[in-house]
This record gives structure tokens, C-alpha cells and sequence, in this order.
């Protein structure tokens, strides 16, 4: 007799009848679309895109899409897994009907972009007022706005697609343009508030761009960011970007508005010689880490007065941070004395050079959300027509909000969950298997107790009631 010997078990495997579901943890993402009545604003934004008649609205259809980029699945045939388990998700439309439905959205854009970016405001004014005091509009004020990140990415395309072109990369695709709210240190990885999707030979610092992608982003900001005569409140906003932001014109638009920016500055190599005339590090305040502690060797300095500003917005500062070379760096004409000197200008109304280094470092956060916006459908854009893969930019763009929505409101304030990445929620908590049963005439989904996020689910699932119930309550009463 022999014995196996594997590192698992081995074990035969049957088919059943029984309403297993391979991603119940899913649930919680469905249940929160409808606590934020997704349906209702979908078809009032959206319900041109589909006949009249249909059985599957548009609200079904986007939102089937968004649930399976945010559990994973990257193209339409993956809406397969949600078809398995209709007792969870509902009736999916067929491929071909979601075929249909971008091919209408692409057939006129501007409506489709108009109704898509009126209803994602809507949708995030709920969200971010269920949020209670941890709402972002609530804590934006001047000396502490709103941080929106500017910046573009590469996507290469596998296959000829309509304006997909080289890169300067030497790349094939696109050079989508994002733009992102961060909600802080230890708040989450923040979401996004616009994907404008460009050419692959599109300049990263194209004004233009810079300006195009900005409006479209704060057209999305809820009403606490605007007077009562519809005017932004530029002061409560800071825009941060990458020396492709530093150009006059976008930072004089900027200015105009009244609104904050931090941006990288490449020193003119002429002035590079200036740096030397400060290096005393007397004149330099020690530069501090993300946790407001100072570090060791690395400084901040206005250089304002020693390198000179021409033709920029009134009230513009330059700032340097000197730290070591890395290892295997490469120096440059900028840097002095074996330390790497980078530069950035801020009309900030604070003046304490290390915290607003400390802030414009943090920058590097709105790479993660690029890389989760990739990882929630951007990366593999489906169509060869190119608004048709806008308009699925757009909804993965709601996908990846959905799950940074989930914990900015539906968890509470310390909870580590906040902090995830989505690969983490997918992995711990959407994967989570369930069973379908039907007790007293009712039907329960059921979880297994040892499944490690069961306690984040169920506590998730009692926020998303609360809100759901007081989404009622607030409804009018029919006539």
C-alpha cells in the first residue's frame, strides 16, 4: 500500500450542484454600489447608451465591469466568473452586449465623458460625506488643501490600436495622463479623480495637458470646494507634479485660480555654479523623513534670492534638498560636494522649507496609484478603438475607486485594511470563498468563520447597511 507522499493533500475532485461562489468576498463591493444608489445615477447619466427596452441598464453593465477589474479579471470574458454565481452578481450581460454598449459610448464621446464624470462626482460627494470627519473636503483649508497629483504614465499596447504609437521609451501605446487626490499618510492610497488617455507620443509637459487633465480633475471635487457663485476655492487645492509641471503658463493658469502647487524644478544648468555660493550648510535646515523626524545628512534651503525666479506667478519660492549620492548615482552639474541637490517651487503660503520638502516628497505615493489604476484595467486597454478604451479607462478608474471608497468610509479610522493595496484586498478578502443557502425563505450567503478577513467582511458589510439605511431615510417619499 502506498502513501502519498506529496506536500498537499491529494485529493479527488467531483462536480456539484451546490451554489458554491469562488469570490464571495466580492460582496462587499456590490453591496457598497448599491448602498450608494449606483443604479439610479448610472441611468440617469448613462441610460442613452443602451435601448430603451433592454433588459441589462447601463448601470448593470458598468457596474459588472467595475466589480470584475476591482476582483481581478482583465478582460470582458472574465465577466465569466461573476456569470457562474448569479445569486451574488446578479444577471451579467453577454459580451456581446457589452460590446454594443462601448461601441455607443464611442460613437459620442463628449456625452459619454460628460455623463460618466457627472455621475463619478455624485457617486464621490456620497462617499466622502458617509465619511464623517475623516471626509477630505472637511480638513482642506490653506495651509493644509487638498493634494491633487498630476502625472503620466506609459501603456503599451500588444496589438495596432487607434492612436497607439511609439513612445519615447522606444515603447508602443499610450501615454495616459492621471490625476489623483492623496488622502495622506496612514488615510489610505488615495483615488483618482480623472484619467485623460493620449497618444504614446504625447509630451509629459505639455501645458495644455497639464491644463486639461487639472480642470477636468477638479470638476470632480464635491461642492465644500466651491462658493456659492460656483467659483473653485483655489487655496483649499494644490496641485503637485514633476518638473514636466514646472512651465510658466500652467503655473500662471495655476496662479489665476488662486490655486496651491508644488512642483519639481530643473535648475538651469547656467545657475548650477550658484548652487556653491550656499553650500555652507549654515544657511540649511535639516531636512525631515514622512514621520516629521530630522534625518541625518540631508538639508533644505530657500534659494529663492540666490538663483532668482524670472516670469514666475508672484509669491513663488525655490526650494533645495542636499542629501548623499545614492550608491551608483551618477553626479551631476548640479550637485555639490558628493550630495545630490533637487529643487522644487511652491507658492505655499507656509514658509518652513522641510515641511514643505516632506510634503513634496510625498509625491512618490501617486506612483502606487498608477500602478494600482494599471493593475485595475488601465494596463490592458481591450478595444482598437480609442474611445472605446477611454471609456474603459473610465470605469477602471471607478473599479480602483471603489476599493479606496470602501476604506476611506466604510472602515473605521485605524483599521489596518486602510492601508492595503489592492492585490491584498483581492488576495485576503474578495477571494474569500462562500455557499449559497436558503433558510426560513430567505437567501443567506454564507462565509467560512476561519477565512482570515471574515472580521473585516462583516464589519465592512455592517457599515455598508448603515449606509444603505440612511440613504433611505433621506429618500423622497413617493407622491
Amino acid at each position: 500500500m502506498s502513501e502519498n507522499t506529496g506536500i498537499f493533500p491529494s485529493l479527488p475532485v467531483a462536480t456539484t450542484g451546490q451554489a458554491l461562489i469562488s469570490h464571495a468576498g466580492l460582496n462587499v463591493v456590490t453591496s457598497f454600489i448599491d448602498a450608494l444608489g449606483f443604479r439610479d445615477v448610472c441611468e440617469d447619466r448613462l441610460s442613452q447608451f443602451v435601448p430603451a427596452g433592454a433588459r441589462h441598464r447601463s448601470g448593470g453593465i458598468v457596474g459588472s465591469v467595475a466589480v470584475m477589474l476591482a476582483g481581478g479579471g482583465e478582460h470582458v470574458s472574465d465577466l465569466d466568473m461573476l456569470r457562474g454565481s448569479a445569486g451574488v452578481f446578479g444577471a451579467v450581460a453577454s459580451n456581446a452586449t457589452m460590446s454594443r454598449f462601448f461601441q455607443q459610448a464611442a460613437a459620442v464621446p463628449e456625452v459619454f465623458e460628460y455623463g460618466f464624470a457627472t455621475m463619478a462626482r455624485e457617486l464621490r460627494s456620497r462617499v466622502w460625506e458617509a465619511a464623517g470627519d475623516r471626509n477630505p473636503a472637511l480638513a482642506a483649508t490653506a495651509l493644509d488643501p487638498l493634494i491633487l497629483d498630476l502625472d503620466a504614465t506609459l501603456v503599451t499596447s500588444h496589438s495596432d490600436k487607434e492612436q497607439a504609437v511609439g513612445t519615447y521609451k522606444g515603447g508602443y501605446g499610450f501615454a495616459p495622463f492621471v490625476a489623483s487626490v492623496d488622502y495622506g499618510a496612514g488615510q489610505g492610497g488615495g483615488e483618482v479623480l480623472a484619467t485623460l488617455l493620449r497618444p504614446g507620443n504625447a509630451g509629459a509637459n505639455s501645458a495644455e495637458d497639464h491644463i486639461k487633465i487639472f480642470t477636468a480633475a477638479i470638476a470632480q471635487l464635491p461642492d465644500a470646494f466651491y462658493d456659492q457663485d460656483g467659483k473653485l476655492i483655489g487655496e483649499k487645492v494644490l496641485v503637485r507634479t514633476d518638473s514636466a509641471g514646472a512651465s510658466r503658463k500652467f503655473l500662471h493658469y495655476l496662479a489665476n485660480l488662486g490655486v496651491q502647487f508644488s512642483v519639481s524644478y530643473p535648475v538651469p544648468v547656467a545657475k548650477a555654479r550658484m548652487v556653491a555660493w550656499i553650500n555652507e550648510k549654515k544657511y540649511w535646515q535639516p531636512a525631515l523623513d514622512q514621520a516629521g523626524e530630522e534625518r541625518t545628512n540631508a538639508w533644505v534651503v530657500n534659494a529663492t534670492d540666490v538663483l532668482g525666479l524670472t516670469d514666475y506667478p508672484e509669491g513663488t519660492n525655490l526650494y533645495l534638498r542636499a542629501e548623499p549620492l545614492h550608491p551608483g548615482a551618477q553626479a551631476t552639474l548640479l550637485d555639490q560636494d558628493g550630495h545630490r541637490v533637487t529643487a522644487f517651487l511652491t507658492n505655499s503660503p507656509r514658509w518652513h522649507g522641510p515641511t514643505l520638502d516632506v510634503r513634496h516628497r510625498a509625491r512618490g505615493r501617486c506612483e502606487n496609484r498608477i500602478k494600482t489604476l494599471k493593475n485595475m484595467g488601465l494596463g490592458k486597454l481591450p478595444f482598437f478603438d480609442f474611445h472605446s478604451n477611454q471609456a474603459w479607462a473610465n470605469i477602471a478608474t471607478l473599479a480602483m475607486n471603489l476599493v479606496s471608497w470602501l476604506q476611506l468610509s466604510m472602515l473605521p479610522t485605524g483599521h489596518t485594511a486602510r492601508g492595503w493595496d489592492v492585490k491584498r484586498w483581492r488576495y485576503r478578502l474578495f477571494a474569500t470563498a462562500g455557499k449559497l443557502i436558503t433558510r426560513a425563505r430567505k437567501t443567506w450567503l454564507l462565509i467560512p468563520e476561519t477565512a482570515p478577513e471574515t472580521g473585516t467582511i462583516t464589519t465592512v458589510l455592517k457599515a455598508i447597511k448603515e449606509l444603505s439605511h440612511q440613504r433611505r431615510q433621506r429618500l423622497p417619499l413617493p407622491a
